[in-house]
């Protein structure tokens, strides 16, 4: 059965960008509870049980009826929420290097033309949802948003970078403003970890 995979940073790890509490609250209960939730809809499905959250959600149009729905919005907040976590970093370098680096560049421009693109589409998500730097099945970059939580794995790609802007992700320290939290965001991205998504996907 699907787990709660621990935080890899302390709650506090994020401040100022993302509170404490906020942190417990998206990680314990949000996350903890599309886990529970997904276990809860597979218990009669055990061929599914096993199988990596990822793959369940590439293959959702050819999941039981019975499940189907869960495993798009219990599934995909799991596996949206495992990205996250790991897309995030106290301290970390502030701007890519290397091979992502000139990928961002010769897609978008430059880097902060690709970080305006991005910034753009996760604040003009209407409702909940999130943001995403993915690879297509060509290679190739593409910027877009998703409703709730749905997965880029469901349309066909790999994410690379995501950003929740669901208002539990925010709401306690930013409450409506949030451009002001994706603005703050970027200062605790993992460029590291997005490097290796990367370099692992094309």
């Amino acid at each position: 059965m699907f787990e709660l995979p621990p935080l890899p940073y302390a709650f506090n790890a994020l401040e100022p960008a993302i509170d404490a509490m906020t942190m417990e609250i998206h990680h314990d209960k949000h996350h903890g509870g599309y886990v529970n939730n997904l276990n809860k809809a597979l218990e009669n499905t055990p061929e599914l049980q096993n199988r990596p959250v990822e793959s369940l959600l590439r293959s959702i149009n050819s999941l039981p009826d019975n499940v189907r729905t869960a495993v798009r919005n219990q599934g995909g907040g799991h596996a949206n929420h495992t990205f996250f976590w790991e897309i995030l970093v106290p301290g970390g370098s502030k701007t890519p290097s290397g091979s992502l680096a000139n990928a961002l560049s010769s897609s978008f421009g430059t880097f902060e033309d690709f970080q305006k693109t991005f910034s753009d589409t996760a604040a003009g998500r209407f409702g909940s949802g999130w943001a995403w730097l993915v690879l297509d099945d060509k290679g190739k970059f593409k910027v877009y948003s998703t409703a709730n939580q749905d997965s880029p794995y469901m349309d066909g790609y790999t994410p690379v970078l995501g950003l929740d802007v669901w208002e539990h992700a925010y709401y306690l320290k930013y409450q409506n403003r949030r451009p002001e939290y994706i603005k703050a965001w970027w200062g605790v991205v993992n460029w590291d970890a997005v490097a290796k998504k990367y370099n692992a996907a094309k």
